[in-house]
């Protein structure tokens, strides 16, 4: 494959989809809010490690499967704000177990990140911060 080729293919002319793809996010988005909730809660509350690992791999794998179904779409989503701030929650997800006695607080700031962000306007959310003077990419809704 050449060069362009690659760029291409991580960095659409169009946004990819596939069908029901609006129906998937929905369904994934449910998921990942219930099961991050019940982790949280579950810190608050003090539940035992062992209970709360499923609901850790839940969130995980929802969370995982949201970003994969944009990075889909482009790549591009990585240097659009709504990209770095899934980065930046993933960052401060992996501080919980060096700072242990913060995990509550950590979590949190996590969720109060990720209700902020996902209700700005589309606008800021699909803002382009990094390599802003590459051609943008024609965006439809899902």
């Amino acid at each position: 494959m050449s060069r362009m080729e690659w760029l291409r293919l991580f960095f659409p002319e169009h946004l990819r989809s596939f069908p029901q793809r609006r129906n998937v996010r929905t369904g994934l988005r449910t998921v990942h809010i219930l099961t991050t909730g019940v982790l949280l809660g579950g810190h608050i509350f003090n539940q035992p490690a062992d209970i709360l690992q499923l609901w850790l791999l839940a969130a995980i794998a929802s969370g995982l499967l949201l970003m994969l179904t944009d990075l889909h779409a482009s790549v591009t989503i990585l240097f659009e704000f709504r990209g770095l701030v899934a980065v930046l929650k993933i960052a401060l997800v992996c501080l919980v177990p060096f700072f242990w006695e913060q995990r509550v607080f950590l979590l949190i700031v996590v969720l109060i990140i990720g209700a902020v962000s996902s209700h700005m306007s589309g606008k800021i959310r699909h803002r382009r911060l990094l390599f802003s003077q590459c051609d943008e990419i024609s965006y439809s809704r899902d």
